[in-house]
């Protein structure tokens, strides 16, 4: 069975599904090994609930792929940074919630109140 597609298309499509699957396996091990480990949940899951960072942009990358959902990855990061400096400026006032904020490379834990 022959397919439709040129060769380089198909090596550009299967690098792709690697890089897929490679971010993909990356997400898993943080959410098995590391995520368990600090205790905490991302600012955007401790401000708004429903799932966290990790969570979404696996979700993400299983819909839309990696470079397809890079968008809504950002976005998510980027209101995951807003989540965070409303729980800091909560915490001035008083308030009683914590998380992490997972929008760089290292996540930072931080405590409200």
């Amino acid at each position: 069975m022959k397919s439709g597609y040129s060769p380089s298309l198909r090596r550009l499509t299967s690098g792709m599904n690697s890089l897929n699957y490679l971010a993909l396996g990356s997400i898993d091990l943080y959410q098995r090994w590391l995520s368990p480990l600090k205790g905490f949940r991302c600012a955007h899951a401790a401000l708004f609930g429903g799932e966290s960072c990790s969570a979404a942009v696996r979700r993400l990358v299983s819909e839309q792929g990696l470079l397809g959902g890079r968008g809504d990855i950002a976005a998510r990061f980027q209101t995951c940074r807003q989540a965070y400096g409303h729980l800091a400026a909560a915490r001035t006032a008083g308030g009683g919630v914590q998380g992490v904020c997972c929008c760089g490379p290292v996540p930072i834990p931080f405590r409200c109140g």
